[in-house]
């Protein structure tokens, strides 16, 4: 059981990571060194964000996300977008930028999300 939830943990790190290297370089620039470890990072900090942040900003926006029917959860998934390219090193990205990562991030989480199984489904 443990070693499926690593399993599942590298693949959604590894699926994280080569999205974020596609929307650093389709949208971002990179002011320092470019090599696998900034993506690799990038990966990380994007799913340790989503893990934590997510659903804390999830929770005290909540209100306003009842108050717009849902319309909401797309502002708070731009900024916990902006907050992980704010903490990666060396990545600058605009506004548009950050909104059209997002776009992309959540098409290539969600195509994921249907094609691996949960890791408590049997």
């Amino acid at each position: 059981m443990v070693k499926q939830q690593i399993l599942f943990f590298l693949i959604r790190w590894l699926v994280s990571s080569t999205a974020m290297w596609l929307c650093i370089n389709l949208f971002g620039t990179i002011t320092g060194e470019q090599n696998i470890w900034l993506y690799a990072a990038a990966g990380l900090i994007f799913s340790l964000v989503n893990t934590f942040v997510k659903p804390l900003a999830t929770l005290i926006s909540l209100p306003l996300i009842i108050l717009t029917l849902g319309l909401f959860s797309v502002i708070v998934n731009v900024a916990m977008v902006a907050l992980a390219i704010w903490l990666l090193p060396g990545v600058q990205m605009t506004f548009w930028g950050v909104v059209g990562s997002t776009i992309v991030l959540s098409l290539i989480n969600g195509l994921v999300n249907f094609l691996v199984p949960a890791y408590n489904e049997k």
